[in-house]
């Protein structure tokens, strides 16, 4: 990995740190065994770093992340230490991706449907889904959830940490695209290695697309999946102006 990847993989781990990832994984176990009792097997789409792959592996599933990002992969790999039978990772784009295995349940977490943002990388998204999901399995995804993000519109916002290596400043500035559903945002990034001193400046952007519940359904219907629930993410409210982050579960 690259000096950069280095810092970078870093970054994003302590960007995170307070992420409730037992929290969230307890919760999509839930879910799982709630819809699928019998499932044994997960794809996990956008799986980044690998924490929720390595907690589901934990939990007793086998587990396969498939990211686009080499060194966030190349964090995930770490995690297969004394899971390498149950935990692995594959380096492609969603749209791309193209597996002899198919799977009790697929999930991508973290918004990772948000970044499908035209029709045909969902569409293709979905296409993926329903060729590496077993019948009967299930999909769960959570996404930018439209009627809550025009209620309360994107703002910018500044992000600092520090951990006994690093010092993070991340800026986002969003633009709202109303005709499109999609905000851009624009992430400017300072990493400052605390052990030399020298500071990384990353620049990204980042278009998130937000749905609405008639735009889903009607895909849905186009590939075969069965509604079984709409939440707002880590309860079981339904969803409304308030519920930025939903998720949903399909059945095959």
């Amino acid at each position: 990995m690259s000096q950069f990847g280095e810092l970078y993989a870093q970054y994003y781990d302590l960007l995170y740190s307070e992420k409730n990832y037992e929290g969230e994984v307890s919760y999509i176990e839930e879910l799982i065994r709630s819809y699928s009792t019998k499932s044994s097997s997960i794809l996990d789409l956008g799986c980044g770093t690998g924490k929720h792959a390595q907690l589901l592996c934990d939990k007793g599933f086998n587990v396969h992340g498939v990211d686009l990002s080499q060194e966030m992969l190349a964090v995930a790999e770490q995690r297969r230490q004394g899971r390498e039978g149950a935990l692995k990772f594959t380096h492609s784009s969603i749209q791309n991706l193209k597996l002899e295995s198919k799977f009790d349940v697929v999930i991508s977490l973290f918004h990772v449907m948000s970044y499908q943002n035209s029709q045909e990388k969902l569409h293709a998204a979905f296409d993926v889904v329903k060729k590496h999901l077993k019948n009967g399995g299930i999909f769960i995804f959570d996404f930018w959830y439209g009627p809550a993000v025009l209620t309360d519109l994107p703002a910018t916002r500044v992000k600092r940490l520090e951990s006994e290596f690093l010092k993070i400043t991340r800026i986002a500035e969003p633009v709202l695209y109303a005709q499109d559903n999609v905000v851009d945002v624009n992430y400017d990034i300072f990493i400052e290695d605390k052990s030399t001193n020298q500071i990384v400046n990353k620049k990204e952007l980042h278009k998130m697309r937000y749905f609405f519940d008639t735009e889903l359904e009607l895909i849905c219907k186009e590939f075969g999946f069965k509604i079984e629930k709409k939440y707002e993410w880590l309860n079981k409210k339904t969803p409304d102006f308030n519920s930025w982050n939903v998720v949903w579960l399909l059945k095959n």
